[in-house]
């Protein structure tokens, strides 16, 4: 699948059979994932990779009780390392983070597997179960697994309502 197969046809999955990873694929994310650019290089996250059944199950609560966590083959928790503003005033390691998950997801449905980027969560909690140090930032909750649904279909705006030629113009 090329890569703009894989943004086009990539949706948010909330169901997941119950199978393990293909063999590489995880190992392929997660390169996928260590590959993504970032501000001055710096490279500010971390993955925790949640494979383990129960702490999946402790998950859920903590995932303002998306049952679905529980059901993916593996749940990563995308996080960053270390605050890093940049020169414009954006927060460099939740946008490289971000990127990274980008990378995953995309990933993920180049290899035929579905995900879910989840922003609905409580931190404190996922930090509690998984021993993430109070320091470390969550910035997104990634449930990975073989599809058991199709998702929904993404409604866009049209290219006409976002973008604007040489400068900002009223529409």
């Amino acid at each position: 699948m090329n890569i703009l197969d894989a943004i086009k046809n990539r949706k948010s999955i909330r169901k997941y059979k119950n199978e393990p990873l293909p063999d590489g694929a995880l190992d392929k994310i997660l390169e996928s994932a260590r590959l993504a650019n970032s501000a001055r290089n710096r490279q500010e996250w971390a993955f925790v990779v949640v494979t383990d059944s129960d702490l999946k199950q402790k998950l859920v609560p903590a995932c303002n009780n998306q049952a679905f966590v529980a059901e993916a083959s593996v749940v990563i928790v995308a996080c960053a390392t270390n605050e890093y503003t940049m020169r414009c005033g954006q927060p460099a390691h939740v946008i490289d983070t971000a990127i990274a998950i980008d990378h995953i997801q995309l990933a993920a449905e180049a290899l035929g597997l579905g995900s879910c980027w989840l922003g609905s969560f409580f931190p404190d909690q996922v930090s509690k179960i998984l021993g993430i140090p109070d320091d470390i930032s969550i910035i997104g909750i990634l449930p990975i697994g073989v599809p058991a649904e199709e998702g929904r279909e993404k409604s866009r705006k049209p290219l006409d309502e976002i973008v604007h030629y040489e400068k900002w113009s009223s529409k």
